[in-house]
């Protein structure tokens, strides 16, 4: 534990000044110069800290600043797409889930749950299958082919119903980019139904996924007609929230 105290110390050292050399990180942490060289050494091996030109000090390094602008990007996403989300679990009264893609899974942000959701499953902080979920689909779909396939190399069976044909999962992949949104019927769990549209950042990249879903036996052919629209005003509202300047509606 004491050289994760030290670790964190070096670090406030950085963010503090800028950039320090081992002989200034050792004075303040009171440790001899070769222990100081060990320690950063280690940082920088994971990228935590970066040498300089300026004979060979130290910095925070990319790979701390990349993590902790993803944090941030998320903490964001979540904020702006909250009001969206809750108003949507109003209308459909179902739960709403909101979904980014980290490696090779979907990963789940946040989550409302809608009057007609009894005791919701608490999908928060979860990884789910992109290839058997409406979320994972709608992340899936505006990648190149050969990124779908490197990202999901094998689609391995949830249930009877889960694609695990990868012809047909490209298929449905150019249905999603039709018609705007995915849609799973009890492919990850028996009983489960969802639908979920893509959201996008200022340049017009998907960043995220807003699904609606709910009990099989509840979600008809009708109400999901009905729940089509909503959940695509909401998933644009998000995507307008976060730069993007996509088309008018029709």
């Amino acid at each position: 534990m004491q050289s994760v105290d030290r670790a964190i110390t070096i670090l406030e050292i950085l963010a503090r000044v800028g950039e320090a050399g081992v002989t200034e990180i050792a004075g303040e942490l009171g440790v001899h110069k070769s222990t100081a060289f060990r320690l950063v050494g280690t940082m920088q091996a994971r990228g935590l800290v970066e040498q300089t030109d300026d004979r060979g000090k130290y910095r925070i390094g990319l790979s701390l600043v990349r993590m902790a602008g993803t944090s941030a990007a998320r903490t964001d996403l979540v904020r702006v797409a909250r009001p969206m989300c809750k108003q949507l679990a109003t209308e459909t009264g179902e739960t709403i889930n909101l979904a980014v893609l980290v490696d090779s899974m979907a990963l789940y942000l946040d989550q409302i749950a809608g009057a007609s959701a009894l005791q919701p499953h608490n999908w928060v902080g979860q990884r789910i299958p992109l290839h058997a979920t409406s979320n994972g689909k709608a992340l899936l779909a505006h990648l190149d082919p050969r990124e779908v396939d490197r990202l999901v190399p094998h689609l391995e069976p949830h249930t009877a119903r889960t694609v695990t044909r990868r012809t047909t999962l490209h298929r449905e992949l150019a249905g999603v980019r039709e018609r705007g949104y995915a849609l799973a019927v009890d492919e990850l769990e028996e009983g489960l139904t969802a639908l979920a549209a893509p959201i996008r950042d200022a340049h017009g990249d998907v960043v995220a996924s807003l699904s609606v879903s709910g009990s099989t036996h509840r979600m008809d052919a009708a109400t999901l007609e009905a729940t089509v629209e909503p959940l695509l005003r909401a998933a644009r509202e998000v995507s307008l929230a976060m730069g993007w300047a996509g088309p008018a509606p029709d």
